[in-house]
């Protein structure tokens, strides 16, 4: 992407509104009710102000105010923004899964990306969809990650989910789990290993990662006694991605590596299925934790819960997460901000 035109400013992080029926509005709300966020960068909601206002008075928090927009060359900083990306009034119906929620969520995420591409945004956080109501002729994605990949112009990214040290990517994402084992090739491990790599220097700014890696069956494969993915597959990943100079070990059983709390020598840990890391992931950081799309050239954060229609509209939702994930969109921002200045320096 081309250097940003508004680096004299704040950055400007999009977030995307989610399903109107679920969390998304409310956490959005009670994360950016507190205006000492302004101080580090300026959030345009993409979405409705009718929608906004619809949710500001359900929680009774009336003090909450925003700048309605109807493009984003007419931001507002030091204020959160609305950019109206539809004008009609929706229906409403929290706790409720329907196509009204799917429809709009998605027309609120494809209007933030276009922007993000056009490189009028700097960052986007993206509040929770749910994946089956979103499909369409128009829009084929088992979720935000392969969406935002595609729209990246890249074969692969990396999901990876972030707290404080603990950082665990995974090989395969949102595919079932009799899939798994055919997916995990030598040279999508070594893509996935790679990438991680990249991103811990990159977006973290740590010189030399430590990565461990998991087998993928349990105890590792116990030397073939449980399978051969970890011989024929992942190890000889390790092995390619070694020669590069890069600190990698593994494979590890997952159960006895987490359980032991070794991720925490370890600056990034490459899980080889979505459960596999997400499960003791959100069991250690759940309604703090944030989900990184690693590997693309824009930065994409989201929080690592989904809709949870159960609670929507009770002002019972949980906001961490989310604030979680415009702190690190921003961090990310400002991390590749710093290794620019440093690669024209040293030219």
């Amino acid at each position: 992407m081309a250097e940003s035109s508004h680096k004299k400013n704040k950055p400007l992080i999009g977030i995307t509104i989610g399903d109107v029926n679920g969390i998304g509005p409310e956490v959005i709300i009670k994360s950016l009710e507190d205006n000492r966020i302004l101080r580090q960068f300026t959030p345009v909601i993409y979405g409705s102000g009718k929608v906004i206002s619809y949710y500001r008075k359900g929680l009774d928090k009336e003090n909450f105010n925003y700048q309605q927009i109807t493009g984003i060359e007419k931001v507002v900083h030091k204020k959160v923004n609305v950019l109206n990306v539809w004008n009609e009034t929706i229906e409403i119906n929290p706790g409720q899964a329907n196509e009204t929620g799917g429809k709009y969520a998605v027309l609120s995420l494809q209007k933030a990306v276009a922007d993000l591409k056009d490189n009028k945004i700097d960052a986007i956080v993206t509040a929770p969809l749910a994946k089956d109501l979103v499909q369409s002729d128009d829009f084929k994605f088992p979720g935000h990650t392969e969406y935002l990949t595609q729209e990246a112009g890249e074969s692969e990214s990396l999901m990876f989910l972030v707290h404080d040290s603990l950082r665990v990517g995974v090989v395969t994402g949102h595919i079932s789990l009799n899939q798994v084992s055919q997916k995990i090739t030598k040279e999508k491990v070594v893509t996935k290993l790679q990438k991680m790599i990249k991103s811990l220097q990159k977006d973290f700014g740590i010189k030399k990662p430590k990565v461990a890696v998991m087998g993928v069956n349990p105890h590792a494969g116990e030397n073939g006694l449980l399978g051969n993915e970890e011989d024929e597959v992942i190890i000889p990943a390790i092995e390619e991605v070694k020669k590069g100079h890069n600190i990698v070990a593994g494979p590890f059983p997952a159960d006895g590596f987490f359980g032991m709390r070794s991720y925490k020598q370890y600056d990034g840990v490459l899980a080889m299925y979505h459960d596999q890391g997400l499960i003791p992931f959100k069991t250690l950081a759940f309604e703090e934790g944030v989900n990184y799309t690693a590997g693309l050239p824009f930065v994409r954060t989201s929080p690592d819960h989904g809709t949870a229609f159960a609670i929507a509209g009770k002002n019972e939702a949980d906001e961490t997460s989310f604030r979680n994930a415009l702190y690190l969109a921003n961090d990310i921002i400002r991390q590749r901000n710093e290794n620019q200045f440093e690669n024209a320096d040293e030219k």
